[in-house]
């Protein structure tokens, strides 16, 4: 300002002109400057909602008028509407519009007269509630995944009961449903929302409750602020979500449910689990168990087949065993006749030390007689407990033998792939089925299938019909 007007003693030029709008934008900052934002109270009147959305009223008192304006982005977030008449509490930006140099203020936010007091009753028991752990996180439980039924306490009426029973309609529609109609609004709204809560609680046909109704007003929405509401919602056994007004609307009850949902539409679907989502995870899981079967079956098929490639057939099984006590008697003969050489090398060698010790009473030569025979007998009897042992095992080893067992008057039964049959349940009649004896075989056809023994021909007769065929 010193610049556009000069001390009189300092310049002896003219006083400068300045244009209006220069002016009005000077007188704009110096009153944003000096009155930083503020709250006015005054009564709505000259109210005119615009177009473009913004709202122009007048803000008056007994005294005095001044203009006001609530732009578009502000007066969304009210949350109600205003009306000429009321009585508001507002906070404001002191300002001057340039373009016709009309003092004016502009609205950041209001509320209705008296919702200062409110606040402070919701602090002074959101503070006591707290105090006595109604708040506290770890009593919240958590809401059933799958609920069969839902309760709702609201209003009949409430715009918010339509929208959460479409929205259950449509993402679970097996759900059940049991209204609990309650007043959410207005004198002797709180006690019939706790007596309700109470009553859900006591019936116990839900699973959950949802408690809700829609926007509005501090005023509107105090009933959910009620202590009786909150200890109702503490006490109720029932796991309880809260859609209560829009999204920046926080009530006691809010903080005492155990959970919040931001709308009435949101705690639906919160509740509620969509079906749809449901079945598509159903049949994903289904998919995997399918995955996971089949290929369990392939690795157990590779595993039998494994299993049957490391089966042998009984003739290689006793061909093995037959090399192996062949080896055995192979060994069993090289080890008697390694200790008969090694008693005979011992003879030889006591024999020479006799003769070379030219002994002169006959009592040593006795002896080395009587040694002599001793080690030939233990030799023998040696010799004669192996071939005991080795006729042992061949006779072990016969009753192994498939064809000893054939030679008793039993037979092996095969189909005509030469699979061995084993249950009578594998058979057909009219099947034909091929029947290998101790000598021979014989082919025949199945007349009948029984699970108990009959006796129909005996084995040896079998093999005597194969003989004369």
């Amino acid at each position: 300002m010193s610049d556009i007007f000069p001390e009189p003693a300092a310049f002896s030029l003219p006083t400068p002109v300045i244009p209006v709008s220069l002016l009005n934008r000077l007188a704009r900052e110096r009153l944003e400057a000096a009155f930083p934002l503020c709250w006015v109270a005054g009564e709505v009147s000259n109210l005119s909602h615009a177009s473009s959305g913004h709202v122009y009223f007048s803000l008056k008192d007994g005294a005095a008028q001044v203009r006001c304006v609530m732009f578009r982005n502000r007066a969304q977030l009210l949350g109600w509407r205003l009306a000429n008449g009321q009585h508001l509490e507002a906070r404001v930006l002191v300002t001057l519009y340039e373009a016709r140099g009309d003092f004016q203020l502009n609205v950041e936010t209001a509320r209705r007269a008296g919702v200062g007091t409110l606040y402070e009753q919701f602090v002074r028991l959101k503070d006591k509630l707290t105090a006595e752990g109604l708040f506290a996180s770890d009593r919240k439980r958590a809401l059933p995944p799958f609920p069969r039924r839902i309760g709702i306490v609201t209003s009949p009426q409430a715009a918010a009961l339509r929208d959460v029973l479409s929205t259950l309609a449509r993402r679970a529609g097996q759900i059940g449903i049991v209204l609990y109609p309650t007043p959410v609004q207005g004198d002797g709204a709180a006690p019939q929302i706790a007596a309700s809560i109470r009553r859900a609680g006591e019936r116990g046909e839900c699973d959950l409750l949802i408690v809700c109704r829609g926007g509005g007003s501090i005023e509107d929405l105090w009933a959910f602020n009620d202590e009786n509401v909150a200890r109702a919602i503490h006490a109720c056994p029932l796991p309880i979500v809260s859609g209560i007004g829009h999204e920046t609307d926080v009530t006691i009850a809010d903080f005492v449910a155990d959970l919040r949902a931001p709308t009435p539409t949101a705690a639906a679907e919160i509740a509620a689990p969509e079906r749809h989502a449901l079945l598509c995870r159903l049949a994903q899981n289904h998919a995997a168990l399918q995955r996971h079967f089949e290929r369990q079956l392939k690795q157990r098929e590779q595993q039998i087949d494994g299993l049957a490639h490391r089966l042998q057939p009984p003739a290689h099984y006793l061909a093995a065993q037959r090399a192996r006590l062949q080896q055995w008697q192979r060994q069993l003969l090289a080890a008697r006749q390694l200790a008969r050489a090694d008693a005979d090398g011992k003879l030889r060698a006591l024999t020479h030390r006799l003769s070379r010790s030219h002994p002169t009473v006959d009592g040593p030569r006795d002896q080395l007689t009587i040694l002599a025979t001793r080690l030939l007998n233990a030799a023998d009897q040696a010799r004669l407990a192996r071939n005991a042992s080795v006729e042992r095992l061949a006779a072990g080893l016969s009753h192994l033998n498939p064809t000893a067992v054939l030679a008793r008057g039993y037979g092996i039964v095969t189909d005509r792939h030469g699979q061995i049959i084993r249950d009578s349940h594998a058979l057909e009649p009219r099947r034909q089925i091929a029947v290998f004896l101790h000598r021979g075989q014989a082919k025949a056809r199945v007349l009948s299938i029984s699970e108990e023994w009959e006796t129909v021909l005996p084995i040896d007769r079998i093999a005597s019909v194969r003989h004369r065929e």
